[in-house]
Formats: structure tokens, sequence, C-alpha cells
């Protein structure tokens, strides 16, 4: 009699939800890590210089425009290279800049940029190029 109680045991299914919470949380973190990515970045548009060995940098924490006629502009507003250098002694010498230039900006223009990162300390600058077709 006691092995027939024992299969008389009706049992509820269990639906478990330990599980899908897992998944809900693994497709939430995939679709913010997506969307960051299609976020453009904002800045201005210009011709840029090309190289056939420009290489993707990593997401730079400042970028600062040189334009034709050597005026530098950091997140919109025009700056100085005295501006410029306090602006990023402030930041810190951890800082990744990134230099965008016209491919019509002097060459003089761009090493006042960069030494003016320098003089803040700022070790990790980096000149935006596009890739150069191969013929």
């Amino acid at each position: 009699m006691a092995a027939m109680k024992y299969f008389e045991v009706n049992k509820k299914a269990r639906i478990e939800i330990i599980p899908m919470i897992d998944i809900m949380f693994f497709l939430l973190v995939f679709f913010i890590m997506i969307t960051l990515h299609m976020i453009p970045s904002t800045g201005i548009s210009s011709s840029l210089a090309k190289s056939s060995t420009a290489t993707a940098l990593d997401q730079p924490k400042l970028i600062v425009n040189v334009d034709a006629a050597g005026n530098i502009d950091v997140d919109g507003k025009k700056t100085s290279l005295e501006q410029l250098t306090a602006m990023l002694r402030q930041k810190g010498d951890h800082t990744v800049v990134t230099i965008i230039a016209n491919a019509t900006t002097s060459t003089q223009s761009l090493m006042h940029a960069m030494d003016a990162c320098r003089l803040a300390g700022v070790t990790q600058i980096g000149l935006a190029a596009q890739k150069q077709e191969a013929p």
C-alpha cells in the first residue's frame, strides 16, 4: 500500500522563473550595448587628410578641431591655445585627445595644438584621418 500512495501524489508543475530573468537581463544588456554603438559622435564636418595606414583609435575623451585658418574648436566652442592647455590640465594627464584637422590645415597649426596638449601633460594624442582607398 505504501508504494501505491507514492505514485498517487499529484505534483504540480513549476515554472522556473530565475533562468527567464537571467535571459531578460542578458537581452537588456545586449540591446543597451548595441544602441550605444549606434549613437554617432558629434563633431564638425570636415575633409580629413587621407592615410593608407590609418587605424581605429579608442574613443577619445576630448576632440579638438583645428580648421584651415588655425582656429581651435573644442565641443563647439572656439578656444585659444592657452585655454586648451588650462582645460586639459584640469582634466588630468590621462586624457586621450584626438585632433581633427582639415586636409588644408597647415602643419604648423597642428603642431601648435599638439604643443598645447603636451604642455598640459597629455601623452595620448591621436590625429584623425580617413582611410585611403587602395588604387
